[in-house]
């Protein structure tokens, strides 16, 4: 079948959704919404050209003369708590630790991923209970917000960045002069330090690499590695705000 019908869509109200392929039994996506939104994926990738993993794997299952199946997982839902079981259970589905392969093809995380979503004991701790940054005096630092691409369902345009190094590294408009100096960039998140790159060198771009949009003056992109146990990770760096309005700060 390929539509409800009028009961079915009053009683159902919304809903949460998965798109399984019927070859291996594997679900590849999930998603939200009412009506007949769950058979819209299948009309989109037989009607449309755009290209997406969700919209190929659709045509590569129809073309081998297998069908995609649709479940609807929890309905007689008010909005919101579609919202949220959509976010559990794409969280629960792509969360690095819990798999070996990425398991779905939706573009972004679920909702309040950061905020709420999956985390260990020790980042439930980073976040609520932090003890302040205490800063090498040999260390000269750049803080840079991340504000605007840390959360990927949050993230949009130049802010939507495949992961967190490249979240941290660019796109700075800082002073030539000063690039050269950074011994390390460390990218913040409502005020905690989320990433720490070692600096080993940088370069300069008048465009976004992703997009091809054009940059008003260059901005500086850095390359080094993330620094995985460094003593500022995690750490509160309330006392160095960045100003309003402000993407970036040196210590």
């Amino acid at each position: 079948m390929n539509r409800f019908s009028n009961k079915s869509i009053e009683e159902l109200g919304f809903y949460v959704y998965s798109l399984v392929d019927s070859r291996n039994n594997k679900i590849f996506y999930i998603g939200k919404g009412c009506g007949n939104r769950v058979f819209k994926h299948c009309e989109a990738a037989l009607q449309d050209s755009d290209e997406s993993l969700k919209l190929n794997l659709i045509r590569e299952i129809i073309a081998s003369g297998a069908k995609v199946d649709h479940y609807i997982l929890r309905h007689k839902l008010t909005k919101n708590e579609a919202l949220q079981i959509e976010s559990v259970l794409i969280d629960f589905l792509t969360y690095p630790k819990f798999n070996t392969e990425r398991v779905l093809t939706n573009i972004v995380s679920g909702h309040h991923q950061w905020d709420e979503g999956i985390k260990t004991v020790d980042e439930i701790s980073a976040i609520y209970d932090c003890e302040k940054i205490k800063v090498n005096p040999n260390d000269r630092l750049l803080l840079v917000s991340l504000n605007k691409s840390f959360d990927d369902a949050k993230a949009y345009g130049v802010y939507r960045r495949t992961d967190i190094y490249e979240k941290t590294r660019k796109y700075w408009g800082i002073s030539k002069s000063r690039a050269s100096q950074i011994d390390y960039v460390l990218g913040i998140y409502k005020g905690i330090v989320r990433s720490v790159l070692k600096v080993e060198g940088h370069e300069w771009t008048s465009y976004n690499t992703e997009s091809k949009e054009p940059f008003k003056k260059e901005r500086c992109c850095f390359y080094g590695i993330l620094i995985e146990d460094s003593s500022y990770l995690n750490k509160d760096v309330s006392d160095y705000p960045f100003g309003s309005g402000g993407a970036f700060r040196y210590i």
